[in-house]
């Protein structure tokens, strides 16, 4: 397909598209009209974006659109915005419809674009992020590293995966000193930090712990060596008036829990500290802005902000450094007959992944390559149970379920198995081109994508390909400048948006047969369509990378 004359370079982006559109209505008085990005199959037979029409109402005398403005938003031409078709006033409101075939041209020819954020517009100045995940400095054996606690190393490593992604400066703190909860986590295919001994790092902790000990057993900061009669099971070294100190100094306390008062400081905490301080000298370089975020689980909520003022209060230059506190809710087992630990909820979602796979595919499930497929399978179905919920709210498991199979629409199983149909697909292209059913795929901006014209894959292109992007600068969005100490990320995000495409790419791929007869006639319509599912793909792909999981070749 040949590109249009006056075509503009570069990749298309949703959010500039909205942009350069509410600009246009602005300029032509109508401020608080706003577009929507249409998403439901049904509503994107007829357009693609939409200012309402009570939104008209408000903007233009009886809601009637100037016909200089429609014109004008017919021809905008400007870098970065979808290929306008036309822009028509219905019963809805100002509808746009887009340049179908020229938009699957754009995209398609070179998808590797809509597979990173969308490029910032700011001005280049990276942040330093430190994730300081707060359960990991507690665990001291397999034993006691709960589910809340897994939950929030998952949330800590797929956060680091996206702000890396947008190019951002990320390290992960504590290094892992067990054994035991190292290895559990590399079964989920996460490579936390390790303790590796260095005897730079070790000197620097024990002079920042040294010091610590120095200045809150001076007459600067109030101490009570003398702990209350009901904490002697706790190896105190000091008692600490964090309230009066922080006033003292000059601290803000706003979104600080108020009861925060006495702090019975152990020898942990000043180790805890100290491997904040030493992380900040070590990682960050020059004047570059630094942020800690610190993950942690809604139990260890309070306790994390007497550390955050401890640090504050015992190093100048901890107040320099922007400190805020992710939340991450709490997971209960529903009905449980004991306790349940991670070893033992790993276990048996491995197991119940077993027995699916059998059902389906008999006994060939067995041997080196089903292993790595049900481990995979087991990853991304804990990931995904603990992940696609918001994480400041509760997650509850359902342990007891018998109803668990490979393809449960809401699972990450279910997104793994479509990857599986993918990588399938085009094994039997491959094998048809070596039989010569089929020639090579020619060039993806040789193809002629006004052949694709099933609703299926406007949808696959418009609410996935084309959002991917946005969606991964949306994963990656922490308000560093919001008031108080806590944040949110949207760290569901991701999840949902995968298991949102797999129902779709699902329902699309069992109605339209992409690997046609082998006429010659066909060729150009499927080639196409393996353009279109090579995307999808590569897609999939990207986004579990950001969890950690390698997606099967087969299930």
């Amino acid at each position: 397909m040949e590109t249009g004359d006056g075509e503009l370079p570069g990749p298309l982006w949703v959010s500039e598209t909205l942009r350069v559109l509410a600009a246009a209505l602005r300029e032509c008085g109508a401020p608080s009209a706003a577009w929507f990005k249409e998403s439901s199959q049904k509503n994107l037979r007829s357009r693609d974006f939409l200012v309402p029409r009570g939104a008209l109402r408000n903007s233009f005398p009886e809601g009637e659109v100037p016909a200089e403005l429609i014109q004008k938003l017919t021809t905008i031409k400007v870098p970065g915005i979808l290929p306008i078709r036309r822009c028509l006033q219905t019963e809805a409101g100002l509808v746009i419809q887009l340049d179908r075939p020229e938009t699957f041209h754009r995209i398609l020819r070179d998808f590797t674009p809509y597979l990173k954020p969308v490029p910032s517009s700011s001005d280049g100045v990276q942040t330093t992020f430190i994730l300081n995940c707060v359960p990991l400095h507690a665990s001291s054996s397999l034993d006691t590293f709960k589910l809340s606690h897994l939950r929030a190393v998952l949330v800590a490593d797929h956060l680091a995966e996206v702000l890396r992604l947008k190019g951002e400066q990320v390290h992960l703190i504590p290094p892992i000193r067990n054994k035991e909860v190292g290895d559990f986590l590399k079964q989920l295919g996460i490579t936390w930090p390790s303790d590796v001994k260095s005897p730079e790092v070790d000197q620097n902790i024990s002079r920042y712990k040294h010091c610590l000990k120095e200045e809150l057993g001076s007459n600067s900061v109030s101490v009570n060596s003398h702990p209350p009669a009901d904490e002697s099971s706790v190896s105190v070294l000091f008692s600490v008036h964090l309230k009066s100190r922080a006033q003292e100094h000059g601290l803000c306390l706003e979104g600080y829990d108020p009861n925060i008062d006495h702090f019975l400081v152990s020898e942990e905490d000043l180790n805890h500290v100290a491997q904040l301080e030493n992380s900040v000298k070590v990682s960050v370089k020059g004047a570059v802005p630094c942020a800690v975020l610190h993950i942690v689980s809604r139990e260890e909520e309070f306790h994390q902000q007497k550390l955050d003022l401890l640090w504050r209060l015992m190093e100048s230059g901890a107040a320099a450094v922007t400190q805020k506190h992710l939340i991450c809710g709490p997971v209960t087992v529903l009905s449980p007959q004991s306790p349940v630990s991670c070893a033992q909820y790993f276990h048996l979602r491995k197991t119940q992944m077993h027995k699916a796979s059998v059902m389906k595919y008999g006994d060939c499930v067995q041997g080196d390559s089903w292993d790595e497929i049900i481990d995979s399978l087991t990853s991304a179905a804990i990931k995904f149970e603990l992940m696609a919920t918001p994480h400041r709210t509760q997650v509850n498991l359902n342990l007891e379920d018998t109803n668990i199979t490979t393809k449960g629409t809401k699972s990450g199983a279910f997104v793994m198995y479509n990857c599986a149909r993918l990588s399938t697909l085009f094994d039997s292209y491959n094998n048809a081109v070596s039989q010569g059913l089929y020639p090579e795929l020619s060039p993806a901006a040789d193809f002629n994508y006004s052949s694709l014209s099933e609703e299926g894959e406007w949808l696959l292109l418009f609410n996935y390909i084309l959002m991917f992007p946005e969606v991964l600068n949306e994963a990656a969005q922490i308000s560093l400048t919001s008031p108080g100490i806590r944040v949110t990320a949207s760290t569901e995000a991701i999840c949902k948006f995968l298991v949102n495409l797999s129902m779709d790419f699902s329902c699309y791929y069992n109605r339209v047969h992409v690997l046609g007869e082998p006429l010659p006639h066909l060729f150009g319509l499927m080639f196409s369509r393996l353009q279109l599912m090579n995307a999808i793909r590569s897609l999939l792909r990207s986004a579990l990378s950001t969890f950690h999981i390698q997606p099967p070749a087969q299930i």
